[in-house]
């Protein structure tokens, strides 16, 4: 028991390592991943045809096919492809797991834009109307606001499911958290030992992800906000 204890704290630094790691792709896709989901939870509502229909074959094509499958086209199909035309190229493997990461994280998040702005009551775009404001000036002021607050939760699910999805990064090489868990093992063969204590780091870093979700929600709710305003001092008579 001490032995196996002795084996997982000789390999904890190297693995919180790449607990950084994972961490840094993670927010760097869920960042991507939001400006995506953003512009094509607009379009989803747009009154383009068109546009509307171009959006559902992206969301439908990256929600119902695998990430891995993803990852290993966008690593090694897309160079394959290039190299057909009679053009070298090559894909360094942090930018094919941002872009396989982000391209997947837009998709969901873009549904989830939608349904957020959806979930606005209609009233609020005939109020920004009347004001004289523009659909886009309605969009950034009044709405978009508003449904922000209500797309935090389900952001957040979203954001843990991509912190635990970066362990299929692994595949190709990158060493991420799992990758360094498995360099580790393949040295000592401890699987069980190194194996338990990945896992114990992805649920510490997805605990405080989740936490901090948390915080942001209630942070950004209306009623704690009036909380936090100081109260006027009474002007004695």
């Amino acid at each position: 028991m001490l032995q196996s204890l002795d084996y997982a704290l000789t390999a904890l630094p190297t693995l919180l390592q790449g607990a950084l790691i994972t961490l840094q792709l993670t927010a760097v896709s869920v960042a991507f991943g939001l400006v995506g989901g953003v512009l094509l939870g607009i379009a989803r509502l747009s009154p383009l045809l068109p546009l509307r229909i171009m959006t559902r074959i992206y969301i439908d094509f990256f929600r119902g096919t695998p990430l891995l499958v993803q990852i290993f086209m966008i690593y090694f199909g897309l160079p394959a492809f290039v190299s057909s035309l009679g053009l070298s190229f090559s894909f360094n493997r942090f930018v094919a797991a941002i872009l396989a990461l982000s391209l997947n994280s837009a998709a969901y998040l873009a549904e989830i834009v939608r349904a957020g702005i959806q979930s606005i009551d209609l009233g609020q775009r005939e109020a920004a109307e009347s004001l004289g404001l523009g659909p886009i000036q309605s969009m950034r002021y009044i709405i978009f606001p508003q449904a922000f607050r209500r797309m935090i939760p389900p952001l957040g699910n979203e954001f843990i499911t991509l912190l635990k999805d970066t362990s299929l990064v692994a595949v190709i090489g990158y060493e991420e958290l799992f990758r360094r868990g498995q360099l580790i093992v393949a040295s000592n063969y401890r699987s069980f030992e190194i194996y338990i204590t990945v896992a114990l780091v992805y649920l510490l870093l997805n605990t405080l992800s989740s936490q901090a979700f948390i915080w942001l929600e209630r942070w950004m709710d209306p009623t704690q906000k009036a909380k936090r305003r100081p109260t006027p001092a009474v002007a004695d008579s």
